[in-house]
């Protein structure tokens, strides 16, 4: 059972579906966000308040869902499997308003991600573990994100990945078999 971990909305149980997805674990999602609010408060950054979450390899929308809770404006969603966009839709049509959120149903691999950057404040990437080149998307973003926006990565720890030049690491943090990696403009 998936459910929601923080904001006005905890404890919500999400719809999911048992192929095709890696949902991210409450340990996850409870770091990332800690991480991300700690960085944005040292920084003096405003992430949610009119604010776009990205989530990239979106799933059944457990990220950009765990945000619209803790007060993210909007999301945007990418999915490229139809089953589970279903699912997507369904958890958003629950927890969302209708002007809330976004799904696109693309394939990163070949998207230009042709969306507006300016309010995106949080990326979120998690595709699935040993499959995509996360280098080639990093290189899309890095000219398409702002000064503000923190890229959070869900990679397997066997997974590498090259930052390009743009972007560097702000935080890097194991939790099992998984690693989450921060990125923001250099």
């Amino acid at each position: 059972m998936i459910r929601i971990t923080g904001g006005k909305l905890k404890k919500t149980q999400l719809i999911s579906i048992s192929q095709f997805v890696r949902p991210t674990s409450s340990l996850k999602r409870e770091a990332f966000f800690s991480i991300v609010e700690s960085y944005s408060l040292k920084n003096s950054y405003d992430l949610f308040n009119k604010k776009i979450f990205l989530d990239l390899f979106a799933g059944i929308g457990t990220m950009g869902l765990e945000a619209v809770s803790r007060g993210i404006e909007n999301v945007i969603f990418y999915e490229n499997n139809q089953d589970v966009s279903k699912i997507l839709e369904k958890n958003c049509k629950k927890l969302c308003q209708e002007n809330q959120y976004e799904i696109i149903i693309e394939d990163l691999v070949k998207s230009r991600l042709d969306i507006e950057f300016k309010n995106i404040s949080i990326i979120y990437i998690d595709p699935p573990y040993n499959k995509y080149d996360i280098s080639t998307l990093l290189v899309k973003l890095q000219d398409k994100v702002n000064k503000e926006t923190i890229i959070g990565i869900e990679t397997s720890i066997k997974d590498k990945f090259k930052i390009p030049n743009k972007l560097k690491l702000i935080n890097q943090k194991k939790y099992g078999k998984t690693n989450l990696s921060f990125l923001i403009l250099s």
